[in-house]
C-alpha cells in the first residue's frame, strides 16, 4: 500500500500494564508508523496511564475509572470526549477496535456516525468460563448464563465490523463456529530487535539460579486463568531436579499462588520475581533454558514467540493456540491441559534435551513486525477498497 493512512487505535487496556492488546498495538504502532503511516491510540485511563505515554500527541488517555476485578482493563466515563479530539486531529481512513468495551464501542460508534471503514480485533477470551467464574461470578448457573450473553455480545459487537482480525487460525474457527463469519487471521508480531538469540541474559541467570541449575520461566499476568497452579505443582514432582522455576509478573491471584507455593513446600524451588520492566524482558528470556505456558486462555500467546525468538522451547498447554504455535520435538512440547504430571514430564524432556529444539527462532521469524504489517495493511486495503 503506497499512500499514507491515518489510522485509528481503540482500546480499553493500555499502559502502564502491558498485556498482549497493549503489546499487540504499541509494535504495530512503531512499524506503520516507519512505513510513513499515522496511528493514533484512544485509551481509557488516569493518571498513571498519562505519565506512562509521556504526553505523546499520538495518544489520547480518556478519564475512566478501574474494573476493580481486573484492573489491567479501564472503563472511560466519558468515552464521547475522544469526539473532540479527533476533530483537531483530523478524518480517519480506518478505525481499528482492539476491544470491545467502552472505548472499543465508542469507535464502533464513531465509525458509523462518520462512515469509516471498521477493523476489529479478537484478542481476548472474555466469554471464557474460567475468566467469568474469576472475575464475575462463581454460580455455575449464572457462568452458563453469561457465557452465552458474553457470545451475543460478541456475535452484536463483532458482526458490525467490516473484518475481525483473529490473532490465530484456532481463534478464527472458534468464532466462525460462534457466527461470527468475516474474519481474517494476522498474527500479533514478536519485535526481533529486541528479542533474539544474541541477547546476553547471564546477569539476570546469576540473580535466579546456582550453577548448574536449570532455569523455567513463567512470563505473564498472575491470574486463575492461567493455570500456574499447574507449573508450580509440576515443580513439586520435579523437586529433586536441578531446576528453578521462575514466576515472572502481576495479577490478583499472586497472594493465592504463594500459599501454594508454601503450602507445597517449594520455595527453595519457585521464585517469584513480580513485574518485569521491558527493558529487562529480553533478557530474563535469555536468562532460561526453557518457558512454560500452562494456559488455557491463549488467543495466540505473544510471550511465547518472544521465548522463542530468544531461542527457547516453549512447553504449553495442548489447547486453542499454544496447539497452532508449538510443535512437539521442534520448537518445544504441548502437555495435557491442567496436567502437572504431564506438564512435569514434558518439563524434563526438554530440559535433558534442549540440543534437540531448533525451530524456535524459525517459528517466531513467520511473526515478525514486517510480515505481520504487511498481512495488517491487506487486510486494511481490502476493507477500503470495498468502501469505495
Amino acid at each position: 500500500m503506497s499512500e499514507s493512512l491515518r489510522i485509528f487505535f481503540y482500546t480499553d487496556t493500555f499502559l502502564p500494564a502491558v498485556d498482549g492488546v497493549v503489546t499487540s498495538m504499541l509494535n504495530f504502532k512503531k512499524e506503520l508508523e516507519s512505513r510513513g503511516h499515522e496511528v493514533y491510540i484512544f485509551a481509557s485511563g488516569d493518571s498513571s496511564t498519562r505519565a506512562a505515554v509521556k504526553k505523546d500527541p499520538h495518544i489520547v488517555v480518556v478519564r475512566s475509572m478501574k474494573f476493580k476485578k481486573y484492573p489491567q482493563y479501564n472503563l472511560a466515563i466519558l468515552p464521547v470526549i475522544a469526539s473532540l479530539k479527533e476533530i483537531n486531529i483530523g478524518k480517519a481512513d480506518i478505525r481499528h477496535v482492539q476491544t470491545p468495551f467502552t472505548m472499543g464501542f465508542y469507535g464502533f460508534m464513531a465509525s458509523r456516525v462518520n462512515g469509516t471503514p471498521l477493523v476489529s480485533s479478537f484478542h481476548t477470551l472474555f466469554t471464557n468460563k474460567e475468566v467469568i467464574n474469576q472475575y464475575l461470578t462463581s454460580s455455575k448457573r449464572m457462568q452458563k448464563i453469561l457465557v452465552d450473553y458474553a457470545w451475543a455480545y460478541a456475535r452484536f459487537f463483532y458482526n458490525k465490523s467490516d473484518v475481525t482480525i483473529a490473532p490465530s487460525r484456532t481463534i478464527e474457527q472458534e468464532l466462525n463456529r460462534r457466527d461470527i463469519p468475516n474474519t481474517a487471521v494476522v498474527g500479533n508480531s514478536v519485535d526481533l530487535k529486541r528479542f533474539n538469540a544474541k541477547v546476553d541474559g547471564s546477569r539476570i541467570r546469576e540473580k535466579l539460579a546456582k550453577g548448574d541449575e536449570k532455569i523455567v520461566l513463567y512470563i505473564g499476568r498472575i491470574s486463575k486463568e492461567k493455570n500456574i497452579d499447574t507449573l508450580i505443582k509440576a515443580a513439586k514432582i520435579l523437586n529433586k531436579k536441578k531446576i528453578k522455576f521462575v514466576i515472572g509478573g502481576t495479577g490478583p491471584s499472586i497472594a493465592y499462588y504463594q500459599s501454594l507455593v508454601s503450602k507445597l513446600n517449594v520455595g527453595s524451588k519457585v521464585k517469584f520475581v513480580g513485574f518485569v520492566k521491558a527493558a529487562e524482558l529480553p533478557e530474563y528470556y535469555a536468562a532460561a533454558d526453557a518457558f512454560c505456558i500452562p494456559s488455557t486462555f491463549e488467543t495466540q500467546g505473544i510471550v511465547s514467540l518472544e521465548a522463542m525468538a530468544c531461542g527457547k522451547p516453549v512447553i504449553g498447554a495442548d489447547y486453542l493456540a499454544l496447539r497452532e504455535l508449538i510443535k512437539d520435538g521442534q520448537n518445544g512440547e504441548k502437555f495435557a491441559p491442567k496436567s502437572s504430571n504431564d506438564c512435569a514430564r514434558k518439563i524434563e524432556k526438554v530440559i535433558n534435551n534442549i540440543s534437540n529444539y531448533k525451530k524456535m527462532e524459525e517459528t517466531a521469524k513467520s511473526y515478525s513486525l514486517k510480515k505481520t504489517t504487511d498481512d495488517l495493511l491487506k487486510v486494511y486495503k481490502e476493507v477500503i477498497d470495498k468502501e469505495k
